[in-house]
């Protein structure tokens, strides 16, 4: 790339940003265990930086020492993005094959695990009982697709992961309601969480809060080893059904963002174009999601009608005019991290050649001055990640983007 030396610059200036602000100062999340804003997430910075060799491990260890200093919570509540599980993960990220936090990684293993095994009890009987689930309950920040993230690194042939597996396989047939049978990730609630009482609910595509979550995770599951029953029968469910509620426009094909309940028994979305090119909700992450589960069932041609919507996607202006926000959930640095890491396993290199431009949109936004806090998933973090990503164009050695399901 061209701009090499200048994303260079970007990465290290917005790394002294983060490091110039004290974990306990001000613009930080209350909590140190929150990969979103608060030091466990800001940590994955600098511990990429540290693996790299840009940096030693002292800025790195304060930011994992502020996040460590509060008791760790495992409470129900706790998924990949607060508590116990962001630790964990900053600490895995920090460890890698090195005996770096193995004490601590030890001390949370067992209680993760038994997490998971109550939070899959819970799901599954949730789903006997034939009631709408939640984002909480699924979803990659809060959720069990989250903490499956985690439970494959830190322990791929465990019985933990084996109950999560299980649950997300059970997660994606047919749920029978009063009146209607819908996906089996249906809440009952609007997308925004604003509606007030009566809402009939909707079915999120989205990776963020979405399907496309757990059908990353079950992939990425299955290209390891680690299957479950029904396992490989629900990544194809999964994919067909995103086929079935693809839209189909120039400049190419794209997904609603969720669907309502009128939406199911018309058959048709009601959604006039794609939203913005994002990972959390966008193209980018779903086409990223449908990729990594062609791949695990070895179905080429459903890889490329992946790629060919990724490609569309991030070649067209329009859409990435839509693009207002330089941090990973819905800015440039997600986008360009998912087409990258995409673009790494395509089966054409059409994807890697649509980088520099992606490179230099996220360069740009990087550099307009904006607040948005020293954060991992909104701010200056996740931001510097994304540039070392783009100046270096080599997969992150910690592998801190497994947290979005994309690495």
């Amino acid at each position: 790339m061209t701009i090499t030396a200048d994303l260079a610059q970007a990465a290290e200036t917005h790394a002294r940003e983060t490091s110039a602000t004290p974990p306990t100062g001000p613009g930080q999340s209350s909590a140190g265990q929150d990969l979103t804003a608060g030091s466990a997430g800001i940590a994955l910075l600098h511990i990429e930086r540290a693996r790299s060799g840009l940096d030693d491990w002292r800025t790195a260890h304060a930011f994992v020492q502020d996040a460590a200093s509060e008791p760790v919570s495992v409470h129900d509540t706790s998924g990949l993005f607060l508590g116990a599980p962001a630790l964990a993960f900053a600490l895995d990220a920090a460890a890698g094959t090195s005996s770096r936090y193995r004490a601590g990684l030890a001390d949370l293993d067992r209680p993760l695990a038994q997490l998971a095994h109550r939070r899959s009890d819970a799901g599954l009987a949730r789903i006997r009982g034939a009631r709408p689930a939640t984002f909480a309950e699924y979803d990659v920040f809060a959720g069990l697709t989250g903490l499956g993230t985690l439970l494959l690194r830190r322990d791929p042939g465990g019985s933990a992961l084996e109950h999560v597996l299980t649950y997300l396989v059970a997660l994606t047939r047919p749920l029978p309601l009063a009146d209607q049978v819908v996906p089996g990730w249906w809440v009952n609630h609007d997308p925004t969480r604003s509606a007030p009482d009566g809402y009939p609910g909707h079915a999120n595509l989205g990776v963020a809060h979405g399907i496309a979550g757990p059908l990353a995770l079950l992939a990425q599951a299955a290209r390891r080893g680690a299957t479950v029953n029904g396992h490989h029968q629900a990544i194809t469910d999964l994919c067909d059904w995103l086929l079935r509620w693809r839209c189909k426009d120039a400049p190419g094909a794209w997904w609603p963002e969720h669907l309502s309940a009128e939406e199911l028994r018309h058959g048709r979305s009601r959604s006039t174009g794609p939203s913005r090119p994002s990972w959390c909700y966008g193209t980018p992450g779903i086409a990223r999601a449908g990729q990594l589960a062609a791949i695990a069932v070895g179905d080429d041609k459903l890889q490329r009608l992946f790629e060919d919507a990724l490609l569309a996607c991030v070649s067209d202006e329009s859409q990435l005019a839509r693009l207002t926000h330089p941090g990973l959930c819905h800015g440039w640095a997600g986008t360009f991290q998912t087409t990258w890491r995409a673009a790494a396993d395509a089966t054409t290199p059409a994807l890697h050649a649509t980088l520099p431009r992606l490179a230099d949109g996220l360069l740009t936004a990087a550099n307009t001055p904006v607040e948005h806090g020293p954060g991992l998933l909104n701010g200056t973090a996740g931001t510097a990640l994304a540039l070392h990503t783009a100046a270096t164009d080599t997969a992150p050695r910690s592998g801190w983007d497994a947290c979005l399901l994309i690495g």
